[in-house]
């Protein structure tokens, strides 16, 4: 870690914004940065945090503003002393507000688009008058600059004075983290901060049962049943809410989402208290239930909230759960004291905030751990969970040309509905239980053994082959470095038929987004657990990802395993969830077009996105899906990798395990894990053609270039090559101009490389050799890297420090020369153009993919062969070999 960080908070934030100054606070956080007495020059700071490898930020939230720097270690105390001049004595530049309000504007516009900002903004505008939770906190520049200018207020007058009220040492609180003596940090810290000066409850409102029509940005159904609780931050130490939104967030059998899910009406739910000024602050807390509807769920909306209030009702009828309280502390509590590093900005960020709101012996663990059990608290503040202090908000596209009313802020359409008299009875009146709805059992995933392994083989700096048979194998790696009570394990079980057809392409794909389903709630209590899952559909066979605390791991490894061996799926899970999920993961974003259309050019034997919509679209049933399933399963070959706090003869039993219960015979031959590329014909080629939008008229418009150059860099299939993207407005696609300014680029990048001095180019390669040598900061990142040797079957363990070996010996005429050559008459160059059309994709949810539409060259361009089909290009063109690096 390279950098030092501080963290300072100040107790104000918009809150305590003036009435007639909606924004103010957030505007000073901007302008106290513009120099200082001490440091005068206005981007002085910035200039000297650039120039030392370093960064800043502030952010202002409801009660709280917060700034952070971060540098190298031999300029921190000069940084220090300069950022501290900001809260000592500001010069706060009177010329620069225009700008700075332009600044504060620009943040609140790109703020606009945000659903989840826009619903802060009319819930805030429920607030009783004259209460800051209606605060329009962003600022902009009607409240800044145009409305102060009409009522003759003096804004710099004004923030001058705020500024002196509310930036006093006695609001402060202060985080620095450096590899410094603690002594001389405190020393350091006390004599340049010492000249800081010191300038020595009602609830946010109340509701009753009432629903909102909201107009959202996203085309997504959603559901918000929210509460305004009393602050809740002085029972930190029991954490209510925290309680109350692990069960009504809960996955597993029993919950509110395993049941909607049930009925096919929801996605997601997420239930809470965020923690953010919004949402807890000295004067209320926000309880929140957000439930991502599907359209069935959109239409029984009213069946989706009442199910939710007889959650709540069970809950207050069965009161706290001690079993359950001390399964969550003891998660939270395994969580901290094992976690690996994290960002060191945000760490310091936490603590100085943390500073303001828990006394000093819970700064490091006051927003993290459960300390007691206290029904009498839980139960206080599920009390004021009810139906009748509750507001919804139902969000829908639908709803667009229904809703009259604006906020004032952001503009969001909605309007004020009446609950159905029916439901309204139902929901006041006596609240019947749901048999479906029940506690979550016994977590039997949560680790309770810690202890580290001793090693039952020889140490090794990498990876080595433990077990090796005609049906798979494994490597392994003991971990002696980090020491952590954790592993990770990975498998990848490849099969040949895969890749036989683009039918089977896209039935493997549903089939592991249905495995992910039905694993979904029986996996559920792993995760929460902290043990992590993960299933990726390869283009060559399935990887298996696992991690966490070896202690349980192997029982959640087993649940994936058996899930897979034992594979079903229910007519409505195939109809609704991998479909769904499937058709949206052949969406396109902006470029890959150009990518699926540059991949099937380069790469032998590779299906379309055409094709496999096709399949898709064909009609796919159960039957087929089944089939399919047993074909995969019946040749395999499974590659594993364990690392971590496992012995080597555990390790091994994991494979032991998938050959076991998946009763696979042996491959007949190997199957290539990568696909092999053509060899691209010298002179330049290009590929131009028209796209439709899969969701939308107004998704796709722009043209995209990929430009390809071999060889380059290396891709998955070993060939070097590089690429260029380039995206413009659609109606200024220009083939020819966008090929001239890649050109221009390539050209003035060789001037560069030409002018680039002896001095210059050492610096830039030691600069990539320490970035290269950078520890690794948890045993993640070096399992990454071993991974990706094992699933790409080169095993060249020992990859970065080639690297670093090979970057160490190259010379700037070795760059040059290469450059040059590979600009010459020796260069394969490959261009694909995408427009995309706007067309009627009316009577489909996701839209038609059509055949490519081709488009022919410009005569300006008569150096350049255009392909006009792409079969009858690649048919005869030679294959790359596979490789290898063996020494």
């Amino acid at each position: 870690m390279h950098s030092r960080i501080s963290a300072l908070c100040v107790g104000v934030g918009s809150f305590s914004d003036p009435s007639d100054l909606p924004g103010l606070a957030h505007f000073l956080e901007h302008m106290v940065f513009l120099g200082s007495e001490k440091y005068p020059s206005e981007n002085g700071f910035d200039s000297f945090l650039k120039k030392h490898g370093g960064s800043n930020n502030a952010t202002t939230d409801c009660e709280r503003t917060i700034f952070q720097f971060d540098v190298q270690r031999k300029s921190f105390k000069e940084a220090l002393d300069r950022w501290a001049q900001f809260f000592i004595c500001p010069l706060m530049i009177r010329d620069a507000i225009d700008r700075e309000v332009e600044a504060v504007d620009s943040e609140y516009q790109l703020a606009k688009p945000s659903d989840s900002s826009r619903k802060e903004m009319l819930f805030g505008s429920l607030a009783k008058p004259g209460h800051p939770m209606g605060n329009f906190c962003w600022g902009n520049a009607q409240t800044l600059k145009q409305e102060p200018k009409k009522k003759k207020i003096n804004v710099y007058k004004r923030l001058r004075a705020f500024w002196k009220k509310h930036y006093s040492a006695h609001y402060m609180t202060l985080a620095v983290q450096s590899k410094e003596k603690l002594d001389t940090l405190e020393e350091w810290v006390r004599e340049i901060f010492s000249k800081v000066p010191n300038k020595c409850n009602d609830t946010a409102f109340s509701l009753c049962l009432c629903a909102f029509a909201v107009v959202p940005v996203r085309k997504v159904h959603a559901l918000n049943i929210t509460w305004a609780l009393p602050p809740q931050e002085k029972h930190y130490r029991v954490k209510p809410l925290h309680y109350i939104s692990w069960l009504i967030g809960h996955e597993g059998t029993g919950s509110i989402l395993s049941v909607l899910r049930k009925k096919c009406w929801a996605l997601t739910l997420f239930g809470g208290n965020s923690e953010s000024g919004f949402d807890q602050n000295t004067t209320y807390s926000i309880f929140s239930i957000s439930i991502t509807l599907t359209d069935e769920g959109f239409q029984n909306f009213y069946e989706v909230t009442h199910l939710v209030f007889q959650y709540l009702k069970m809950l207050q009828t069965l009161g706290p759960q001690q079993r359950i309280y001390e399964e969550i502390q003891r998660i939270e509590a395994n969580e901290f004291h094992y976690q690996e590093q994290v960002d060191p900005i945000e760490y310091v960020d936490d603590i100085c905030e943390n500073m303001q709101r828990f006394p000093k012996e819970d700064f490091l663990t006051g927003d993290q751990l459960m300390f007691e059990f206290s029904p009498e608290v839980i139960s206080a503040a599920l009390s004021l969970l009810t139906p009748e202090k509750a507001n919804l908000m139902l969000l829908s596209p639908e709803h667009e040309g229904q809703c009259p009313l604006r906020e004032k802020w952001f503009d969001t359409q909605y309007s004020v509905e009446d609950i159905q008299q029916e439901w309204m009875e139902r929901w006041t009146g006596s609240l019947e239980l749901n048999s479906d709805l029940h506690l979550p059992a016994e977590n039997k995933f949560i680790a309770t053994d810690f202890t580290l392994k001793p090693s039952d083989c020889p140490d090794t700096e990498f990876p080595v082959r433990i077990a090796d048979s005609d049906r798979g194998c494994l490597w392994y790696k003991k971990d002696n470095k980090f020491k952590i009570p954790k592993a990770y394990i990975r498998f990848h079980i490849i099969s040949p038929v895969i890749q036989q057809s683009a039918t089977n392409v896209v039935l493997f794909d549903l089939l592991v987004n249905i495995l992910g389903h039905n694993l979904a709630e029986p996996a559920y209590e792993a995760e929460v657990a902290q043990l992590g899952y993960k299933l990726a559909a390869g283009e060559h066979g399935l990887a298996i990802k696992v991690k966490g605390f070896n202690h349980k791991l192997p029982l959640l490894f087993h649940l994936i395993i058996d899930h897979l061996a034992d594979f079903s799926a229910s007519p409505n899970v195939f109809i609704v969830y991998p479909f769904v999920s499937f058709c949206f993961s052949l969406l396109p974003s902006e470029s890959l077009p150009s990518l699926d259309v540059r991949l099937l050019i380069l790469e032998h034997s590779r299906w379309s996105m055409v094709e496999k919509y096709q399949a898709l679209t064909a009609g796919l049933t159960i039957d087929k899906l089944m089939e399919f399933c047993r074909s995969f399963r019946t040749e395999l070959y499974t590659e594993g990798l364990v690392q971590g706090n496992f012995s080597s003869a555990e390790s091994v039993q994991f494979l032991q395990y998938v050959t076991d219960k998946l009763q696979f015979s042996k491959l007949p031959a190997e199957v290539p894990v990568i696909f092999r590329v053509v060899e691209l014909p010298l002179k330049h080629h290009i590929f131009i053609f028209s796209v439709l939008p899969l969701i939308s008229a107004a998704f796709f418009h722009v043209s995209l270039c990929r430009y390809h150059v071999y060889p380059t860099c290396r891709n998955t299939s070993g060939v070097l090559g590089f690429s260029v993207t380039v995206a413009t407005q659609a109606t200024k696609f220009n083939t020819e101009l966008v090929e001239l300014k890649i050109e221009e680029f390539l050209a003035s990048f060789g001037e560069t490389l030409n002018a680039l001095t002896e001095e210059a180019f050492n610096t830039q390669v030691t600069a990539l050799v320490k970035l290269k040598e950078c520890e690794d900061t948890h045993l993640g990142e070096e399992v990454h890297r071993n991974w990706a040797e094992v699933v790409t079957q080169q095993y060249v363990f020992d990859r970065l420090y080639r690297e670093i070996e090979a970057l160490k010996q190259m010379t700037r005429a070795e760059l040059v020369s290469w450059f040059q050559e590979h600009r010459g008459q020796n260069c394969r160059k490959l261009s694909v153009h995408v427009k995309g059309e706007k067309g009627d994709i009316t009577g489909s949810t996701y839209g038609e993919v059509s055949k490519l539409t081709f488009l022919p060259t410009s005569p300006k361009m008569a150096g350049a062969v255009a392909i006009m089909d792409i079969p009858a290009f690649t048919k005869d063109l030679p294959l790359f070999p596979y490789h290898k690096i063996l020494e």
